[in-house]
């Protein structure tokens, strides 16, 4: 954050650097790969969709120790080696032509990228102090989604080329990415490890405790929007609307844009944990909303309204998407232990490829098998979880004031 003369010190530029580094790659990345593996590798859906579903799992698992390696190791070493096994998983894609190196190639890919996350909020937490945390995290969202647009339209143009050099230019400059990115973070100041257990009974101390469980279950719940804009909205629009294609990408450019603009904004009231859950419980009120908004477009109104009307809902859904961010963001780095930061946000950060792993067969079987109704019956999945959220961080609390789990009960900074 800018500090009293007005300028962004030098760690944090390197923070949103190297953040925009990765992301342009990863958006060029995102909008191409399924073609890549397809067309070029030779892959069918089936094996696509399973493979990526298997490294995905095994890589929100890896998170945890990954994470703990960063508290004992010190986050910026892993940070930085954990980015240079990412650029080198993307750099192997490149090679594969069948379907079991393409898997081992993704296992590595999802470990290293969830592990980079964990460690990298380790990172952010020794180099930024706790007040501007939050206000960082969401210049860095900020600064994530504007690589992503310029990274998506890249691979685009791949797209419209397509042919296979198109498709290798667009995985050797995610690889490159990952790689300046590593670059970046080498050059920050180094952290220490904070000397976490390596064995014993506070090895792991996250996975036995119950209040944070139960809070990055109800984030996973929450983060079951993030295949909405990707995956739902799309096949809903085409296939229960009215509304012309060009809706898809009109919203996708709503969302991305909103969040490049706003997004500090929407954090700078989010300073404490009760702010937390509040901008928490508020937006599950929001997305509920919204939720109602889009199921009323199935009711086949003409074109033009019905885009109007998918307009308000996404609005609506960006809006709750930026004040649950910033509350999330909170309570998962505020009732995290001090040298345990690392450890834990792997595992608060398990709801990202959870929900993208299940999010997709959930939310497609209620709004696309089910239809309005299954819009209602997702926000109220929403609406549960946000106000579920508020009891979850309290108690949270009294069992770090009570200290009933060696290691996890003691505040953040008692070591």
């Amino acid at each position: 954050m800018p500090n009293s003369r007005g300028t962004v010190p030098r760690t944090h530029r390197a923070l949103l650097f190297a953040q925009l580094s990765n992301s342009v790659g990863d958006g060029a990345f995102y909008v191409t790969s399924a073609l890549y593996f397809a067309l070029v590798v030779g892959l069918s859906a089936p094996q696509i969709g399973a493979g990526l579903a298997v490294a995905w799992g095994i890589g929100s698992i890896a998170g945890v120790p990954l994470g703990h390696l960063a508290d004992r190791r010190g986050p910026r070493g892993t940070s930085v080696l954990l980015a240079l096994a990412t650029s080198g998983a993307v750099a192997s894609f490149l090679l594969i032509r069948s379907f079991v190196p393409f898997l081992i190639a993704a296992t590595v890919y999802a470990t290293a990228q969830s592990g980079l996350a964990a460690a990298r909020q380790a990172l952010l937490a020794g180099l930024v102090e706790p007040a501007d945390r939050v206000g960082m995290l969401a210049r860095i969202q900020a600064t994530l989604n504007a690589g992503l647009a310029v990274g998506a339209a890249l691979g685009g143009l791949a797209l419209h080329a397509g042919t296979r050099g198109a498709y290798l230019a667009v995985f050797a400059l995610d690889a490159l990415g990952f790689l300046v990115c590593a670059l970046v973070l080498r050059g920050l100041p180094p952290l220490p490890g904070t000397g976490a257990a390596a064995d014993g009974p506070d090895r792991l101390v996250v996975l036995r405790d119950r209040p944070y469980a139960l809070l990055t279950l109800l984030n996973a719940l929450l983060l079951l929007r993030l295949p909405l804009l990707s995956l739902a909205l799309p096949l809903w629009i085409v296939e229960r609307t009215t509304a012309p294609g060009w809706t898809v990408s009109a919203l996708f450019v709503l969302n991305t844009g909103a969040v490049m603009l706003f997004q500090v904004r929407a954090a700078r009231s989010v300073t404490d944990l009760p702010g937390a859950t509040r901008a928490v419980g508020r937006s599950s009120l929001v997305m509920l909303a919204s939720c109602a908004v889009f199921a009323v477009t199935a009711a086949g109104f003409g074109p033009w309204p019905t885009v109007g009307v998918l307009v308000l809902g996404a609005i609506l859904q960006v809006v709750a998407e930026m004040r649950h961010s910033a509350g999330s963001w909170q309570i998962g780095l505020g009732l995290a232990p001090a040298d345990r930061i690392g450890q834990y946000q792997g595992f608060y950060g398990t709801g990202v490829p959870v929900a993208r792993t299940l999010g997709p067969l959930l939310v497609t079987t209620l709004l696309i098998g089910w239809g309005a109704a299954g819009w209602l019956v997702l926000g109220g999945i929403f609406l549960v979880a946000g106000l579920a959220t508020g009891p979850a961080v309290r108690w949270a609390e009294r069992s770090r004031a009570g200290v009933p789990v060696p290691g996890a009960g003691e505040p953040a900074g008692a070591h």
